[in-house]
C-alpha cells in the first residue's frame, strides 16, 4: 500500500554526473494537451524523456511534432507488447525506468480515477504501480466549474495523501470561452517547478514554486 512521504525526502534526487534524470511525461484528455509537444521539448533539454498519452489526449497530441528520440506510448502498446507469461509488462517497465512522473495536463476524469485507485489504461496503471518514494507531479487542466466542484477538492486531498505534488492551474480565458481558474500552468512553469524541486541539493521549500495539494485546494 502506498504511503505518504515527506516532500523533503521524496525530492532529494542525487544523479551521478553526467547521467540525466529519467522523466516520464504523460498527457490525459484535456485540450491543454496541445501543449504537450512544447512540454516534451522543454524537458528533453535536461532529461531523458519518454511519453505516455491516454486515448482521449490523442485528439490533441500531434505525434509527428514530438521531438525525435522521444517514444510515445499509448494503451495499444500496453496490450500489444505482452504475449505470454514472462513477457515484460509495459506499465511496470515504465514505472521502473522513470525517476520522475509528470502528468500534464491532468484532466478531471484522470484525477478522479487516480483518487479512486482505478487503473483502466496505461497511464493510470503506471500511477497505481508508482513507487511514491519518487516524485510525481500533476498539472490539472479543466473548466472553472469543474475545478471548483466539491469532488475536485476531495480528490486533491486524496492524492495529496499519496505524496503527489500539485502544480496548480491558472486564471485565464479557457478554451471553452469561460474566464476563470482551471487552465493548465504554462509549460515553462511546469518545467521550472520540477527542476527546482528536483535539484541535487536538499530540497529548500522557500525556493520551490511547487505548492502541496493541501495548500492549494479549489475554493468551495
Amino acid at each position: 500500500m502506498a504511503t505518504s512521504e515527506p516532500v523533503q525526502e521524496s525530492l532529494m534526487l542525487d544523479y551521478p554526473q553526467p547521467s540525466k534524470p529519467r522523466v516520464l511525461l504523460a498527457a490525459s484528455g484535456s485540450v491543454a494537451a496541445i501543449k504537450f509537444e512544447s512540454l516534451c521539448r522543454s524537458f528533453s533539454e535536461w532529461a531523458d524523456v519518454r511519453a505516455v498519452a491516454t486515448k482521449s489526449s490523442l485528439h490533441f497530441v500531434d505525434r509527428s511534432s514530438l521531438p525525435s528520440g522521444i517514444v510515445l506510448y499509448t494503451d495499444d502498446d500496453e496490450w500489444s507488447t505482452w504475449k505470454k507469461i514472462g513477457d515484460e509488462v509495459l506499465h511496470i517497465e515504465l514505472r521502473k525506468w522513470a525517476d520522475i512522473l509528470v502528468i500534464a495536463p491532468l484532466s478531471a476524469n484522470t484525477l478522479a480515477k487516480i483518487a479512486g485507485g482505478l487503473c483502466d489504461n496505461l497511464l493510470t496503471c503506471i500511477v497505481r504501480a508508482w513507487d511514491y518514494r519518487k516524485p510525481l507531479f500533476v498539472a490539472p487542466a479543466m473548466n472553472t466549474l469543474m475545478w471548483n466542484n466539491p469532488y475536485t477538492e476531495r480528490h486533491l486531498q486524496t492524492i495529496n495523501q499519496l505524496g503527489i505534488m500539485l502544480i496548480p492551474p491558472v486564471v485565464k480565458r479557457l478554451a471553452c470561452g469561460d474566464y476563470g481558474n482551471g487552465a493548465m500552468a504554462e509549460t515553462s512553469q511546469i518545467y521550472t517547478s520540477v527542476r527546482l524541486s528536483c535539484k541535487t541539493q536538499p530540497h529548500d521549500s522557500s525556493s520551490s514554486i511547487v505548492i502541496p495539494v493541501s495548500n492549494n485546494r479549489p475554493s468551495s
